[in-house]
């Protein structure tokens, strides 16, 4: 898909949601949600952070885990609100189901802290306890195998194949789908501005939706930042190992952070190299959008837009 020239590299970023598009900008965040009745529903709130967290933010490998954390939560309350946003929600109970209403709330947010708790330990299970276990399988076998080096790759290439069957079975799924058309949407919208073209459905229809600047081709960066880390890990005990690579989850998310950053200020092939990878596996986690998808993006974006041009540059 073509594109055109990149006039700014811009700080503005944004999530897909359901229905819908979130776009952060410098001062303040938009919700852009396609409503069951076909209009989009606007929400705007300013981005709050205090002088400290400001002063932590700009520290490097620190700020890569503060953001994280931030965008995590961010995120999180987005796409929760853009499901009641687009009506996906059960309508306000009358005041005679209030009462009754709050039992199960309750009992539906703490079914939601155990399956959150549950997918946490799966996810850890299955990204790094797995690969380590059966790396000390294959080496009771083949005991010449057992070195850091073979041991790291082993296990890092298992985790990039879990990663990718993950991402290609939720894709399967027609809500998810529609979501990563929402974030073809973003993207395309996000490259459009930044060639100092006019947000139109016209002018954004024709971008790319493979973005450097992706929270997917952070993952990526973060899965081989892993490997080399895994390098620097004496320990061969699989629970052990496990726990071990928990704890230097921030050292990679650093890291990581600060790779995608300086990739998204250079045009060198060696910054290009760097965000292929992720480029790649956009190939699953954007589709392309449809009108509707493209005028949420827009609606978002124009939202966020400072009044300073210098504002939001990367």
């Amino acid at each position: 898909m073509p594109q055109c020239s990149i006039k700014k590299k811009t700080s503005i970023g944004g999530q897909a949601l359901l229905e819908g598009v979130m776009m952060r900008g410098p001062q303040k965040t938009a919700m852009a949600v396609r409503h069951v009745s076909g209009n989009i529903v606007m929400e705007e709130f300013p981005n709050k952070r205090s002088k400290s967290r400001s002063t932590i933010s700009r520290i490097p490998l620190v700020r890569g885990v503060v953001n994280m954390v931030e965008s995590m939560v961010l995120g999180y309350r987005c796409l929760m609100r853009s499901a009641e946003l687009a009506g996906l929600e059960e309508e306000e109970p009358g005041k005679e189901g209030k009462e009754a209403g709050k039992a199960e709330q309750f009992f539906v947010s703490l079914l939601m802290v155990l399956s959150t708790i549950v997918g946490v330990l799966l996810a850890v299970g299955l990204f790094l306890y797995l690969p380590a276990l059966l790396f000390g399988l294959i080496t009771k076998a083949v005991p010449s195998l057992e070195n850091r080096l073979w041991r790291s790759i082993f296990e890092g290439l298992i985790r990039i194949v879990l990663f990718i069957g993950y991402l290609l079975l939720v894709s399967l799924m027609k809500d998810i789908k529609r979501v990563f058309r929402y974030h073809g949407a973003e993207h395309k919208t996000i490259f459009c501005y930044e060639a100092g073209e006019e947000l139109t459905v016209e002018n954004v229809r024709r971008q790319s939706r493979f973005h450097p600047r992706c929270g997917t081709s952070f993952l990526v960066l973060m899965l081989l930042v892993g490997i080399v880390v895994a390098m620097f890990i004496p320990v061969t005990t699989p629970f052990l190992r496990t726990i071990i690579k928990i704890l230097t989850i921030p050292v990679m998310v650093g890291i990581g952070y600060e790779l995608i950053k300086w990739a998204g200020r250079s045009d060198s092939w060696l910054s290009r190299a760097v965000s292929k990878p992720g480029m790649w596996m956009q190939r699953i986690t954007t589709k392309e959008p449809d009108d509707s998808m493209i005028e949420c993006a827009i609606a978002a974006l124009k939202a966020v837009l400072p009044d300073d041009p210098e504002a939001d540059r990367w």
